[in-house]
């Protein structure tokens, strides 16, 4: 197996240590459905992000002060006094709302596509840990500059988990490491935002091997059928990723370099202030939808409930849609619904950003309620009463068929084939 690799350093390594033909076998002749459109870019955008926040963040660490009276001048100095510090903070602090923007559009994709379904159960819900983690790393990188929205955007939240009952109070004890938001939280906030990532990057090691598995999903949803309906990753894949990173740093650069404040909050320029409360309290954007639900009842508990609730209902979404269909392509009335899930959420992050009072409580009541109809009464009906389109034999069928259309078609069936 070593000989096919040229260079003899590498094929007394491999001989010794299998690791080239692992990753030849997975990154080069892994074979891959044929008809992936763009929207399976995300995935490897989502993993190249990972990496940059990674980076970046090693390297803030290092002229990083975790202390209470010192963690916004040493924000200050990495901006004004660290060579391109002020690029490695804009393109971390960037980093976090596309790598969000990234997951959100690789999620939704996966809800259109039916992604979730038999036999990848295991790696949706995988997919559902690394937002959890994601999150929570975000939250607590959030903390670390120490202005105004940092410390209340962590009294706000940490006291949620007040909320359940006999043990909540000792809980925000805990997570504070002390009476309240002080040095101690700072310095745990600064550890785990340092250690989760790593973390992050072992589940997501588990969601490739959950990929390879069984293989990836695709826009037809139906099984490979053959060697017809697949062609290797390399070069047709990955010449398809670079492309679409290409286009992802543009957008990136056009934001770290125009508008690098655009997405984040004023407020956080002005030092944190125990004494004095913001006007309006507001996490980062790509938490809104959840702290919308978090306000939808005025009940505490309740409301932090609903909003973990919106995360848990997807770990059992592959048992709510029962329907045998994968993809909404073949789903008339799954593909309405499924847009109007999309503008729901949209509409959600808005009010997120809005202060509770007057109609936007009421709005925020009610797209939160069909959130949760989409998904506990909606879908398991769909699954029941909705007829699908009729599907392809194959992937190869729409691709290779006449009027079919597919940029790999001549590099891999010459002459032309019709299924």
């Amino acid at each position: 197996m070593a000989a096919k690799f040229s260079n003899p350093v590498v094929r007394w390594i491999d001989h010794r240590l299998p690791i080239f033909t692992f990753m030849d076998h997975e990154l080069n002749e892994y074979p891959t459905p044929r008809n992936l459109s763009y929207w399976w870019n995300f995935g490897s955008l989502a993993g190249i992000t990972l990496v940059i926040m990674i980076v970046t963040g090693i390297t803030l660490a290092m002229h990083y002060t975790p202390h209470v009276d010192y963690a916004f001048d040493s924000v200050e100095r990495i901006m004004r006094d660290v060579n391109y510090g002020w690029l490695i903070r804009y393109i971390h602090m960037n980093g976090a709302s596309f790598f969000f923007i990234v997951v959100y559009i690789h999620i939704f994709r996966g809800l259109y596509y039916g992604s979730y379904k038999a036999p990848r159960e295991i790696l949706w819900m995988l997919g559902v840990v690394i937002l959890l983690l994601m999150m929570a790393t975000a939250f607590m990188g959030y903390v670390l500059p120490w202005g105004q929205m940092s410390f209340w955007g962590a009294t706000v939240i940490t006291n949620l988990f007040s909320a359940i009952p006999l043990v909540g109070e000792n809980i925000v004890v805990w997570l504070w490491g002390g009476f309240s938001v002080d040095n101690a939280t700072l310095n745990r906030f600064f550890s785990l935002h340092f250690l989760l990532p790593f973390v992050i990057v072992g589940v997501v090691v588990l969601h490739i091997v959950a990929l390879h598995r069984f293989g990836s999903n695709n826009p037809l949803g139906i099984d490979v059928k053959g060697p017809k309906d697949q062609i290797p990753f390399h070069p047709y894949y990955t010449i398809k990723d670079a492309f679409g990173l290409g286009v992802f740093l543009i957008f990136f650069s056009a934001f770290i370099f125009f508008a690098p404040n655009f997405l984040g909050h004023p407020d956080n320029y002005i030092p944190a202030n125990p004494l004095v409360t913001p006007a309006h309290i507001v996490p980062e954007w790509y938490f809104l939808p959840f702290y919308a639900i978090l306000r939808a009842v005025p009940d505490k508990l309740g409301g932090v409930l609903l909003m973990f609730g919106a995360i848990a209902v997807l770990f059992i979404l592959p048992w709510l849609d029962r329907s045998p269909v994968r993809s909404g392509q073949f789903r008339p009335l799954f593909k309405i619904f499924f847009w109007i899930l999309v503008a729901d959420v949209v509409f959600l992050t808005w009010l997120g950003a809005k202060p509770a009072e007057g109609w936007y409580v009421i709005g925020t009541q009610v797209a939160t309620v069909w959130y949760f109809l989409h998904f506990l009464v909606i879908l398991p009906v769909l699954s029941i009463f909705e007829t699908p389109k009729q599907l392809p034999k194959s992937i190869s069928e729409p691709v290779l068929g006449a009027g079919g259309g597919s940029g790999f078609a001549g590099a891999t069936a010459a002459p032309r084939e019709k299924a």
